[in-house]
């Protein structure tokens, strides 16, 4: 008989395993049998159904007076805000917004895009690589808050933005819907055209089941937020990160003078390939990335690191681990430990 290894999943960037509250919500959806554009009473009862989650999740992200239009993912999202329209950013950005952009911007060190009040721009809230979150002190025009959303305080109508993504996967919500928020009479050009469904800004029946999922998850995130969840995240990620610095004090964590996410860590061992590093983890039952998840699979360097000003070296050394709700003291010491002493295995073959 083989040996049973408890797997520890630190990869809450990529997704969040779905929420027992999201679940729940999803399952009573399925009873639902109207299509929400049928005038009839059970098309009214679905209908009912997704606008009530859209002021759910309105309320979620402090949107009250602003409109929410559901998608299919944050990526739709997107394409959806920058259709039409002629926005600059930069590489630190998400693949789904940097292929839309039609200028590409500067980068700090510290990883702030660089940018003028009033210059048309998209901006990323937070990276999902290094954590490191931007200051949106001069307005931007679209606001990419997928990674943000659900782990540090955040409202549409503070955040000085005329749009938002947001995406359910990454809050514990199921995966394949996400929401564009905006400011009301903001002018769409619709990407996807037939019955006219979401104001007429995309089109196609509404997934009804997952709308009710998301919104679920939605609440149970700002509840999370409020009872300090991920205050005692980010102690967990910084004691982690401690102990990899007192072991390895070479290794570079991508952004750790900055404001983060409390759940990320970038970590960068130079000459260990960030691919072999996530192989080797895997093996050893621990789940981290290299990088965006949308990018798995792609053996480069990171974009974001090397926008930074890191080394080609460097950025394709990079790993990521994300802390979740879930994740337990003795879940990041046990990665920790195998980390290191996997490190040490690559330094003595690399003498």
């Amino acid at each position: 008989m083989g040996w049973i290894v408890s797997r520890v999943y630190l990869d809450f960037n990529a997704t969040m395993p779905l929420r027992p509250e999201a679940r729940a919500a999803m399952i009573k959806a399925m009873d639902v049998a109207g299509n929400p554009s049928s005038v009839h009473a059970e098309g009214r009862d679905a209908k009912s159904l997704v606008e009530a989650a859209r002021m759910q999740v309105a309320r979620a992200v402090g949107a009250e007076g602003a409109e929410v239009v559901f998608t299919a993912s944050a990526t739709e999202a997107a394409a959806l805000a920058m259709a039409g329209r002629a926005l600059a950013g930069a590489e630190v950005e998400h693949d789904a917004v940097f292929s839309h952009l039609s200028e590409e911007l500067q980068v700090s060190p510290e990883g702030q895009v660089l940018y003028a009040d009033g210059d048309p721009v998209s901006v990323q809230l937070a990276n999902s690589e290094t954590g490191l979150l931007q200051d949106l002190a001069d307005k931007v025009a679209v606001c990419d808050a997928t990674q943000a959303f659900g782990k540090i305080p955040l409202a549409f109508n503070w955040l000085n933005c005329g749009m938002m993504l947001i995406s359910a996967h990454k809050i514990g919500g199921p995966k394949g819907v996400g929401a564009l928020v905006m400011e009301r009479g903001t002018d769409l050009t619709a990407l996807l055209k037939g019955g006219g469904q979401e104001m007429g800004r995309r089109a196609g029946t509404e997934n009804v089941t997952g709308i009710a999922g998301f919104a679920a998850a939605a609440t149970a995130a700002v509840d999370e937020l409020e009872a300090g969840v991920w205050d005692r995240v980010r102690a967990m990620r910084d004691g982690f990160e401690a102990q990899v610095l007192e072991a390895a004090p070479d290794v570079v964590i991508a952004g750790a003078g900055g404001r983060r996410l409390p759940n990320t860590s970038c970590l960068i061992a130079p000459g260990w390939k960030g691919e072999t590093q996530v192989m080797q983890m895997d093996l050893k039952g621990f789940a981290i990335s290299a990088g965006s998840a949308c990018s798995s699979g792609k053996v480069r360097e990171s974009r974001v690191l090397r926008a930074m000003g890191y080394s080609a070296v460097e950025a394709g050394s990079a790993i990521r681990v994300s802390l979740g709700p879930t994740t337990t003291q003795d879940e990041i010491t046990r990665f920790a430990d195998a980390w290191l002493a996997q490190l040490e295995k690559h330094r003595a073959r690399a003498a």
